[in-house]
């Protein structure tokens, strides 16, 4: 017993340290939205009905973007953006965001980190050269005609492929995710690349601590908890 008593002792001192080697994950704090691209926006509201259950609802366009999205609550100020051309912008030249007209099938290509400091995240230096671009402001009007207003941090090009976050602050401005359809929760977003130091220093950088998994390409695979049961989106 006496032997037992101090195993028992020894294994609570060590556990402090050990529970401190342990790698931290803050992405579910971190994240704001998933960005779902399409090529056809019905089309990717379909598959995620079909796959969760729950029919997202359309949010609006972007206007001199080229996108239009809709949108679908993961709980608390926390949504998946389905996004895809928007048929109305159909003269767009320049290359769309979130490579839109490349996707072949709805797919996971980016997430969104809450901040309130984009104008200073933007300045901070990441490795490889990788920039989180400018700050700039942007709106779009849902279709109850309620005005949406945010900043966000728009690179020339996706940091690691999508797997490192753009940010946005919505302000005074109400969250999508308070009148987008519920019943969907996220419970895991894990991150995927093939240098997963070089993406978990840049994400340290920017005040994330994320577990980052080795893998031969980038991805972002999702956890959903839905009326169908457990879901992965990616």
């Amino acid at each position: 017993m006496r032997r037992l008593v101090l195993f028992g002792c020894l294994l609570l001192r060590l556990m402090p340290f050990a529970l401190a080697d342990e790698p931290r994950d803050d992405v579910l704090m971190a994240v704001d939205h998933l960005v779902l691209a399409a090529p056809d926006l019905d089309e990717g509201i379909a598959a995620v009905e079909a796959m969760t259950g729950v029919r997202a609802s359309y949010g609006g366009s972007h206007p001199g973007l080229g996108p239009r999205n809709a949108v679908l609550s993961l709980g608390p100020r926390v949504y998946l953006e389905i996004i895809a051309p928007d048929p109305e912008q159909s003269t767009w030249q320049s290359p769309r965001p979130f490579r839109v007209d490349e996707i072949q099938a709805p797919t996971l290509v980016t997430w969104a980190a809450k901040s309130g400091d984009v104008e200073g995240l933007v300045e901070r230096t990441l490795p490889g050269g990788e920039s989180l671009g400018t700050a700039q402001a942007g709106s779009r009007k849902r279709p109850d005609g309620v005005t949406l207003s945010w900043v966000l941090s728009v690179p020339t090009r996706e940091v690691a492929d999508g797997v490192v976050p753009f940010f946005i602050d919505w302000g005074d401005t109400p969250h999508p995710a308070a009148s987008a359809p519920s019943g969907v929760t996220l419970i895991e977003l894990r991150l995927v690349h093939p240098e997963p130091g070089r993406v978990r220093e840049t994400l340290d950088i920017l005040g994330i601590d994320a577990v980052v998994t080795h893998g031969a390409r980038p991805a972002l695979i999702a956890e959903l908890m839905t009326p169908n049961g457990a879901v992965t989106l990616e």
